[in-house]
């Protein structure tokens, strides 16, 4: 060979190696940077939620929407245990390379060559974070070319730390837990730098196939891929034996996060944007924790009698703060366990009955010694003429109206309601207290609103009772403080101290609720029950000046429970559910609000009597005292004489107290004459194929057995308590005449033949 050949190949080599080296570098150091980063890189991942109870502990981490959960960590959290294992795992010159390990790539390649299959991966932790930032994309040679540039730009703009931590935030740990310290919370309920070097090494491998090697489901698996990792460890010397050999022994102590953690209703709850750090609620654990296990003993207590489900909700007064709020009684129920009983819309039953009694007290001047009368009272209806019962289908005559709402006798509270002008201030007064389920017109309801005939939130009436807990000063209940609450008062606090002294008497409420029951507590307490129709709704709510607690039992799939009314189902949970909220903070009770005066009333008349030791003294607005009772309220055997309008009950067999009570043979009703049927400008008609007797017609009024009905174009017949009318075709006028004060009211008939 010729020095010029030597020199001319010389020359060719020098070339060949310095392009190769140009290349090299430029695919090494210039060529990653043609292609962006993964834009989930360059952002820190969006972290789960915790939501916190009002003294930082944590409650719930709320799933992303992607349904995993995750929770950040720094460099300085991550054991070194763990550092030293996930490297074993993964990559084990992670310190050592560029991003690119050319080691194990020649070593995979070679694998690849002899066992004609890929036997092995040669992807580094900086490849690996790359991937899993990546939107997902079909697998092969170029994707893993693409990856392994962008592996190398990440090497020349972070440091190894950060792409350490970057890693270990972004990695799958199997179970929906994404990063290492969410990982470390749901297998081992413990903080980083408590893990063990076992648990590192469990960790560390999991995420090689975070399905298959569930350490939940599959613990043999998991265990055998942690004793790989150990062995690795192992083999790079840099651990004694003595700590291999300890972690290799050391069974798998896992703890998996119970998933009925308290308050599960909270992952629900729409919290709007996510912040970087917890958020706190109103909610106190321990509290909700305790109310949770109050119900489910109590609903466990009542299921042969088909009770299921029940919710509690428990305000802090001065606040509006929900204290605790349990949804359900088994949220794993199939049955409906994960409707929230707090905010489903379930018919009240007699729980309204109180705030019809304050509008008495407010707009009428009623006070609790007031007398109301329990007697048959039909009531006209959109569907027709109603008749209604009180519970035990008895009628007591003359009630105190304190004795009315404490024996929740319906009768009374529909006549008053009806006395208020029908059901609209009681729905007005409602839906200002927030009541949000009632619609815009009363009329829907009629008279039934008092007896709780429509639906209602447990939430929202449990504000409402915290409304008369405050005396009229309403506040919107929160969840998430701090809220600056300004509030409206929507009544008078006599009134509400009024209502509340009634709703706390045990004596009062006797007839009715035998003493010793779940109602009476051992410190003073406004409670009030209400069972819907057929079973198939129970509350009690109730309330001290701190807090107030409402409690509804039934079932979400609207079965009927098995004769439980509100005192046996709501009532024991409502009595220990207040006794566990005070029991760090003693139960106070009102300063009388200025104005009320004490004095005795005679139950039969309402009237002021002298001062009687067989009898509570009551209270009373001082501007509205009764007048003193005197001998003409009186028989000679000191019996109370009635009005004429208790006249029909007082000869039938409802009336047990003739021994007190009598009629009076010159005595008025207060009452003016109301016709209640037939209503004014009704249609008749006359079928001849209808029995004999269906052209006759009885009239209805508040007076009966004292009205005189005249009709110039029909027949009227005399009959007790009121005539027979006997119907014809053609337009009639019929007039009613009270034969006591005069007063006339005439109606319009119109009667066709079919």
């Amino acid at each position: 060979m010729t020095l010029t050949t030597v020199r001319k190949y010389g020359r060719w080599l020098i070339r060949s190696v310095g392009g190769v080296l140009v290349l090299w570098l430029l695919g090494w150091y210039v060529l990653p940077f043609a292609l962006p980063l993964p834009a989930a890189l360059l952002e820190d991942p969006e972290r789960s939620l915790v939501l916190q109870d009002r003294h930082g502990e944590e409650i719930v981490h709320l799933a992303r929407p992607d349904s995993t959960r995750f929770t950040p960590m720094t460099h300085g959290e991550i054991p070194e245990d763990l550092v030293a294992c996930t490297l074993a795992a993964e990559d084990k010159r992670f310190f050592r390379h560029g991003g690119i390990d050319l080691l194990a790539v020649l070593r995979s390649a070679y694998d690849c060559l002899i066992q004609r299959r890929i036997v092995s991966g040669a992807s580094t932790l900086t490849q690996q974070l790359v991937k899993i930032s990546s939107p997902p994309t079909k697998r092969g040679l170029l994707t893993k070319i693409r990856e392994a540039l962008m592996a190398r730009r990440l090497e020349m703009t972070w440091s190894k730390t950060r792409i350490f931590d970057a890693y270990l935030n972004r990695l799958d740990y199997g179970n929906l837990r994404i990063g290492t310290a969410e990982a470390t919370r749901f297998y081992f309920q413990k903080p980083l730098a408590d893990l063990s070097l076992a648990e590192c090494a469990l960790l560390a491998g999991l995420p090689q196939a975070p399905s298959r090697l569930n350490p939940v489901s599959h613990p043999r698996r998991a265990l055998a891929r942690r004793d790989t990792v150990l062995r690795r460890l192992g083999n790079q010397g840099d651990y004694p034996s003595s700590r291999l050999a300890a972690a290799v022994s050391e069974p798998l102590n896992l703890r998996p996060l119970d998933e009925r953690q308290a308050a599960p209703w909270l992952a629900q709850v729409p919290v709007g944007i996510h912040p970087s750090s917890p958020l706190r609620t109103t909610l106190d654990l321990a509290l909700q924790r305790d109310v949770e296990a109050i119900v489910r003993e109590e609903v466990f207590k009542l299921r042969s009698s088909n009770l299921r489900h029940a919710a509690v909700v428990i305000i802090d007064n001065a606040s509006g703060e929900i204290l605790a709020l349990v949804s359900s009684a088994d949220w794993s129920d199939s049955r409906g366990g994960q409707f929230n009983g707090a905010l489903t819309p379930r018919s009240p039953g007699s729980t309204l009955k109180p705030f019809t009694y304050l509008l008495a007290i407010q707009q009428r001047h009623q006070i609790p010694a007031s007398i109301l009368a329990d007697i048959p009272t039909p009531f006209r209806t959109p569907q027709g003429l109603d008749l209604p019962e009180n519970y035990d289908r008895a009628y007591r005559g003359p009630v105190t109206l304190r004795r009315a709402l404490a024996c929740s006798l319906n009768v009374p509270a529909l006549r008053e309601l009806n006395s208020l002008g029908g059901p609209g201030p009681l729905h007005q007064l409602l839906t200002s207290l927030g009541l949000s389920t009632l619609g815009d017109d009363p009329t829907l309801y009629g008279l039934g609103l008092t007896l709780g005939n429509a639906p209602v939130r447990l939430l929202e009436l449990t504000n409402a009772y915290a409304t008369l807990a405050r005396q009229g000063h309403h506040l919107p209940p929160i969840l998430f403080p701090p809220v600056a609450q300004v509030g409206t008062v929507l009544f008078d606090a006599q009134a509400a101290y009024l209502i509340a002294d009634i709703l706390a008497d045990s004596s009062a409420r006797a007839p009715s609720f035998a003493p010793g029951g779940p109602l009476d507590l051992p410190f003073r307490c406004a409670v009030k029950t209400g069972t819907s129709s057929d079973f198939h709704d129970n509350w009690c709510l109730g309330f001290t000046p701190e807090f107030t607690v409402g409690v509804w039992a039934g079932n979400f799939e609207q079965q009927p429970m098995n004769g439980i009314s509100g005192v046996t189902g709501a009532a024991p949970i409502f009595h220990r559910a207040m006794q566990r909220v005070h029991q760090d903070r003693p139960a106070s009770w009102w300063v009388r609000p200025p104005g009320l005066v004490d004095f005795t009333a005679d139950p039969r008349t309402g009237k002021s009597i002298p001062a009687d030791p067989r009898l509570m003294p009551d209270l009373a607005p001082a501007a509205h005292v009764p007048p003193a009772a005197t001998a003409a309220d009186y028989d000679s055997s000191g019996r109370a004489l009635l009005d004429p309008s208790y006249a029909e009950w007082y000869a039938s067999p409802y009336n047990l107290r003739r021994q007190e009570l009598a009629l009076s043979p010159t005595a008025l009703t207060t009452e003016r004459l109301r016709i209640i049927s037939p209503a004014a400008d009704s249609i008749y008609l006359l079928d001849p194929d209808i029995p004999l007797g269906s052209g006759q017609l009885r009239p209805l009024t508040n007076q009966p057995g004292r009205v005189r009905w005249t009709c110039e174009t029909l027949r009227i017949e005399p009959a007790s308590p009121e005539p027979i009318i006997h119907l014809s075709p053609g337009i009639h006028h019929l007039t009613a005449t009270d034969s006591a004060t005069q007063e006339v009211q005439i109606i319009t008939l119109r009667v066709k033949s079919l």
